[in-house]
């Protein structure tokens, strides 16, 4: 049994929420969805967690989890650098964004030394969920493909009353195995129908509930950090040519790219839980009546860290 490593990839809170310390708590002892997380994967069993952040906020981050959930998990940082380049390449003039979730999963190449899981910081998935992920990559070991996962979701349970989202919707095979990921950046139900439009609105196509969505819960067995450091510069080559300022590596792209070229499997492990997230201010208050609704239940002790 391989114990998988928990990446948390971070490194855009800062910007998204105005600074770290602009946090806001989602539960009355002062937690944030993060901690949630955190909870739910140290009772799947996970021991080690990977942060990817950017260098300036560590200080904010080591003062928001070393003295609360990393007290039980053993926690390391690894740095999002902008210069983080293969030799030879430079950042073009005037970029400032980042190189996007792919380039964020490689920035912890140097920490993780085996089979890992990825979030995104800002999203509650279930503990169902990473008990899932955790049992499944505990036993994965690469074959004649690379043995992958990820958690699938049905979309209708991913959606805000607040406004559109975005989200990689899964064509799944007969084997529960991952076909295809295509990412739809604008989603929302309208009337009685899920919807995603491309062109601004001017044309709609349903989406049918039960459709499964990728919300960036992947699990690697550790040949995935190979593979994203041996893609980078075929990226950087066209990305550099076509879009300098904002073109980004996207960590499903890579994914889809070893599919369809025969080397790589995705176990898709579907999770009934509801996700939960703040994408517009207006989702707060939803969000917190949801996680303390959970702690009323007894899924969730009254304090999660003590």
């Amino acid at each position: 049994m391989n114990k998988p490593t928990l990446v948390i990839m971070a490194a855009g809170m800062g910007s998204r929420y105005g600074g770290l310390k602009q946090i806001d708590a989602i539960s009355d002892q002062g937690e944030i969805i993060l901690d949630f997380s955190l909870y739910d994967a140290m009772m799947a069993g996970f021991e080690d967690v990977v942060f990817v952040i950017k260098k300036e906020n560590e200080e904010d981050f080591r003062a928001l989890i070393d003295e609360r959930a990393g007290k039980h998990l053993n926690v390391k940082y690894a740095f999002q650098d902008i210069n983080d380049l293969p030799e030879g390449y430079s950042v073009p003039e005037g970029r400032v964004k980042p190189w996007g979730t792919g380039h964020a999963v490689m920035s912890a190449r140097k920490v993780v030394d085996g089979p890992f899981v990825v979030i995104n910081a800002d999203d509650y998935y279930g503990a169902g969920a990473f008990q899932s992920i955790y049992d499944y990559l505990s036993q994965a070991e690469d074959g004649d493909k690379y043995n992958f996962c990820m958690v699938g979701y049905n979309l209708e349970k991913t959606l805000t009353e607040n406004g559109h989202v975005a989200r990689g919707i899964c064509t799944v095979d007969e084997r529960g195995m991952l076909d295809d990921i295509v990412e739809r950046t604008k989603i929302m139900r309208r009337g009685d129908e899920i919807q995603f439009t491309e062109d601004d609105g001017e044309t709609w196509t349903s989406l049918p509930e039960g459709t499964t969505v990728s919300m960036n819960f992947w699990g690697f067995t550790n040949s995935f950090l190979k593979e994203l450091e041996a893609g980078f510069p075929a990226f950087l080559d066209k990305a550099l040519a076509e879009n300098p300022l904002k073109g980004e590596y996207f960590l499903p792209a890579v994914v889809d790219k070893l599919i369809k070229e025969g080397r790589a499997e995705a176990k898709v492990l579907k999770s009934d839980d509801r996700w939960y997230g703040v994408t517009y201010k207006e989702d707060k208050p939803g969000v917190v009546a949801a996680l303390q609704s959970m702690k009323d239940k007894g899924l969730y002790p009254e304090k999660l860290w003590k």
